[in-house]
């Protein structure tokens, strides 16, 4: 697998301070999409162990909330093969910091189901997974004062409930708006 950017004190995919892995490889081709250069699977460097070590070294300052992967498309099936060894370090190493994970795929109808995006790592990936961001971008649907999602068909998703219940279970930031958005006239 290959990364196209890592963001250290990243604030804005995720609560608090976070730790943002940009995976390359994604098949959506969304338009708009703002990352598009990471659609391809060979771009970027390549997703070393001494890559891994950096990334778990960052995230060990309290005032870092956790991880987030997005990119590319974190739910490709190769790309799931290997993070999965990588999120069970990092969920065995800071079993308090959260994963968000930003995704085109619908959790209900493509990452639980058989699909495409359904593997043998994808169940147990998800259940590693705190919050999920789902649905493909939609340039007719965007709304720059949703808080953590770029359109409004996006879900946030408390990925833990929503297995226990075996239903969707939206987190408390799915219909969050910027607070301090303001438009300059």
């Amino acid at each position: 697998m290959n990364y196209g950017n890592i963001k250290y004190n990243d604030i804005a995919n995720g609560e608090g301070v976070r730790t943002s892995l940009f995976v390359s490889g994604c098949t959506h081709h969304c338009k708009n999409c703002f990352n598009s250069e990471t659609w391809d699977f060979n771009y970027g460097k390549p997703f070393t162990k001494e890559v891994e070590d950096k990334i778990i070294e960052s995230l060990k300052p309290d005032y870092i909330n956790g991880l987030t992967l997005l990119g590319g498309e974190p739910m490709e099936p190769s790309n799931q093969k290997v993070l999965l060894p990588f999120i069970k370090r990092v969920k065995a190493l800071y079993p308090n910091k959260t994963i968000w994970c930003y995704s085109g795929y619908l959790f209900d109808e493509e990452l639980l189901k058989e699909s495409r995006a359904h593997c043998p790592w994808t169940r147990e990936l998800l259940s590693y997974i705190d919050v999920l961001v789902d649905g493909e971008f939609k340039d007719e649907l965007k709304d720059i004062t949703l808080r953590f999602k770029g359109s409004s068909n996006q879900r946030v998703i408390d990925v833990q409930k929503s297995l226990k219940t075996n239903k969707i279970v939206l987190s408390i930031y799915n219909n969050k708006k910027n607070k301090d958005f303001h438009t300059i006239k």
